[in-house]
């Protein structure tokens, strides 16, 4: 009979001061609600990237197929298959969502970036935000692949980004 009381007792304090604790915003998640749900998105999106890893690049690549990619045509699948509907050109695809400037990118963003057969500041390359400075896009050799956008080519080539999810 004691043993009873005092585990009733212990379950008891237990579970007040877990309600305390809730009540009070020390049990919650240090990230709100809202933007865990962005981030497993973008998660999910970049998973959804990672599978391709090595699919060749090739321009003008069909949209829908995943034998091959170009940017626009990467970043439209990997989009689509977690219901985020996007134009087929990069070009585009900036026109989308709400800007984010370079220093607030999140994981999940679309960046754009200026390529040589463009003339000016015209958009003709797009990647996946990946955090760290990476993005995930298809590019050249290699096909998808991850690259830097602090360091190398693409740091100089950086044009804006948007937030589409």
């Amino acid at each position: 009979m004691l043993k009873t009381k005092i585990i009733r007792s212990v379950i008891c304090v237990g579970l007040c001061t877990a309600l305390t604790f809730t009540t009070l915003g020390l049990g919650q998640a240090a990230v709100p609600v809202a933007e865990a749900a962005t981030l497993s998105k973008a998660d999910r999106i970049l998973n959804t990237g990672k599978k391709y890893l090595g699919t060749p690049y090739r321009f003008g690549a069909p949209a829908g197929v995943t034998h091959v990619f170009d940017c626009s045509s990467f970043t439209q699948y990997i989009f689509k298959k977690n219901g985020i509907s996007l134009p087929r050109t990069s070009k585009a695809q900036a026109k989308r969502g709400k800007f984010v400037s370079k220093a607030n990118l999140r994981k999940g963003d679309l960046v754009f970036f200026s390529v040589p057969s463009r003339t000016g500041n015209s958009i003709g390359h797009v990647g996946v935000y990946a955090g760290n400075g990476r993005i995930l896009h298809t590019y050249g050799k290699g096909g998808v692949k991850y690259s830097s956008i602090k360091t190398g080519y693409w740091k100089n080539k950086y044009i804006t980004a948007r937030r589409v999810i």
